[in-house]
């Protein structure tokens, strides 16, 4: 592979600035010194150095957050902190997006990367990834409400939600729930409660597909998927 290539994927810059970089000695490939930014190499085998820092090739990373309440699922905002704001500097040069998106006031499961295709497809509507919620409903949920989900809720604007599993953990003035979607329209959980006359005062998402959130993070921490984990997550995909 090109070496512009190669750390243009990481994020290092444009060809035109690469260029440039290496034109100026700032670039060591296996120990030496480089000016031709179009020589090809292998990046898994030879040592890439950057003004002295190495260089660990990986063209897609895939982190797994446990997202707060009162930070956005977006790249940039001028008004919230966003997920984005979270990781540490190391992850930018890859330029990574949320996978997706939660509202700014639900938790939970969230996966930010820079694999735009994997993305697409994931959130095709045609694929109807599942998607599990634990949720504090106002209100008592009962059999009544499961068999509601379970035949698709009507919607404010009159769309009908596919068929959804409700699981009620609690019953009572506030019910715990759990409940899996196959499709992410907006606010779409807390909208078809609302159709039942109840009130989700609190919304965490505990899984996409087979992926589940790993309970030992704490809100607002994240980690790389495992390579276990990114295969349960691509499965989803072909289901």
């Amino acid at each position: 592979m090109r070496l512009d290539r190669i750390l243009g994927n990481m994020g290092y810059g444009s060809r035109k600035d690469l260029k440039k970089l290496i034109r100026h000695g700032a670039v060591k490939v296996d120990g030496e010194v480089v000016k031709k930014s179009s020589i090809n190499i292998n990046p898994y085998e030879s040592v890439i150095e950057i003004n002295g820092e190495k260089v660990e090739y990986r063209e897609y990373i895939y982190i797994m957050m446990n997202k707060p309440q009162n930070v956005i699922s977006a790249t940039y905002d001028n008004k919230h902190k966003t997920v984005i704001d979270l990781l540490e500097e190391k992850y930018l040069v890859f330029n990574p997006f949320p996978m997706g998106r939660l509202d700014i006031d639900t938790e939970g499961l969230l996966i930010i990367t820079n694999d735009g295709k994997l993305s697409h497809e994931i959130l095709s509507p045609k694929k109807h990834i599942p998607k599990t919620y634990y949720a504090h409903v106002k209100g008592i949920v009962d059999k009544e409400d499961i068999e509601a989900f379970k035949d698709g809720i009507i919607l404010d604007d009159g769309y009908k939600t596919l068929p959804s599993q409700l699981i009620i953990k609690e019953s009572g003035n506030i019910s715990i729930v759990e409940l899996t979607i196959y499709e992410g329209k907006f606010h779409q959980v807390k909208r078809m409660f609302k159709q039942r006359q109840k009130e989700v005062k609190y919304l965490k998402r505990i899984a996409m597909g087979e992926l589940k959130i790993d309970e030992k993070l704490n809100l607002g921490d994240y980690r790389e998927l495992t390579d276990e984990e990114l295969n349960v997550l691509k499965s989803s995909i072909s289901k």
